[in-house]
């Protein structure tokens, strides 16, 4: 198998008979799970994924109860392929394997005009209310992924600790520039909680050749969640065409209105009035929280990515993606105004 993965132990795929002598070949979009492209004898294709540690097994009960029931409402979705006996992942001495079923599309990286946007937008409402009569429990515990006020004092501990550090000064600065304006971000505990992908950043969204969504992929961060942080995050992924350690952000509002307006077409009334309200403030939120994130893991050393190509060490990319979001927080909160009116007419 070509690329620097290790192929799968042959005792794993030997639980999907019919991949034993497949084709392999590695996928590397994403970044956490390793996933490779199968093709077996027959031609049928699949997907197989080895987990990273950071997700237990049991997500993948999450993952089979929310593509079934999206499944049976014609949505199109990958879907766990059981192995010959039934079991919905595979436990090796290397990690947590399971397979999925094949979907032939492409998972871009930018969202490159509002037509695009509006497509992406459809495709999302389309999920949201394929979910709204779900009746299921998360088993991932993700459901506090955006605690605001725990990152807030993470980062404030970080400080604390870490006076001595090469960055403290860098990083402090910006610190409490974020610190003093979470004071005034608003309260969404009386909002439902929905159903939510959890990670709605645009290379998690599947197009066709036509351009026209077909369905969400990397499903390990469903949950339940506060819907203007879901899409406050989409919106965050899909209306700014800087990398997330650019500091010159730009909220494209013409992507962000095309990107809603598709969402309102398919989604409908699913969503409130006071959930409409507060979706600027949750993508600001959302700006804000990552840079408190990033701030904290420039101090701690923490972050598992960084790229020692372009930086001195891990704290200094976490530094420059720690200002680039809130340099993103900067510009969400300049042009919250026509962001907001654009959505009132929505």
């Amino acid at each position: 198998m070509p690329g620097s993965e290790p192929a799968p132990p042959p005792e794993v795929l030997a639980r999907w008979g019919r991949f034993a002598d497949a084709e392999l070949r590695p996928i590397e979009a994403g970044l956490i799970n390793q996933t490779l492209a199968l093709t077996a004898p027959s031609g049928e294709r699949a997907v197989l994924q080895r987990l990273h540690p950071v997700f237990a097994p049991a997500v993948n009960l999450d993952i089979a109860a929310v593509t079934a029931h999206l499944a049976a409402r014609g949505l199109s979705t990958p879907l766990l392929l059981p192995t010959d006996d039934d079991a919905l992942w595979v436990e090796s001495g290397d990690g947590v394997w399971r397979m999925l079923s094949w979907i032939d599309g492409r998972a871009p990286a930018f969202v490159a005009d509002p037509a695009m946007a509006g497509e992406a937008g459809r495709l999302v409402g389309r999920f949201h209310a394929a979910l709204a009569d779900l009746d299921h429990t998360y088993r991932s515990g993700r459901g506090q992924v955006h605690d605001t006020a725990a990152h807030l004092r993470r980062l404030e501990a970080a400080l604390g600790a870490h006076a001595d550090h090469r960055l403290y000064r860098e990083v402090g600065t910006v610190a409490q520039r974020l610190l003093a304006q979470s004071e005034g971000l608003p309260d969404l505990r009386d909002l439902p909680l929905r159903h939510a992908h959890g990670d709605l950043k645009i290379s998690n969204l599947m197009f066709d050749g036509q351009g026209h969504g077909l369905c969400l992929i990397d499903l390990d961060t469903l949950t339940r969640m506060h819907w203007p942080l879901e899409m406050g995050d989409a919106l965050r992924s899909w209306c700014n065409p800087r990398k997330e350690d650019q500091l010159s952000a730009n909220l494209d509002l013409d992507l962000l209105a095309a990107a809603m307006a598709g969402y309102r077409a398919t989604a409908g009334d699913l969503v409130n009035v006071e959930e409409w309200q507060v979706l600027i403030s949750g993508l600001a939120r959302i700006c804000l929280e990552l840079s408190a994130r990033f701030l904290t893991d420039a101090l701690n050393e923490s972050y598992f990515g960084w790229d020692p190509g372009c930086y001195r060490g891990r704290g200094e990319h976490n530094l420059a993606r720690g200002r680039a979001m809130w340099a993103s927080y900067r510009n969400v909160q300049d042009k919250r105004g026509e962001a907001e009116r654009r959505l009132r007419r929505i």
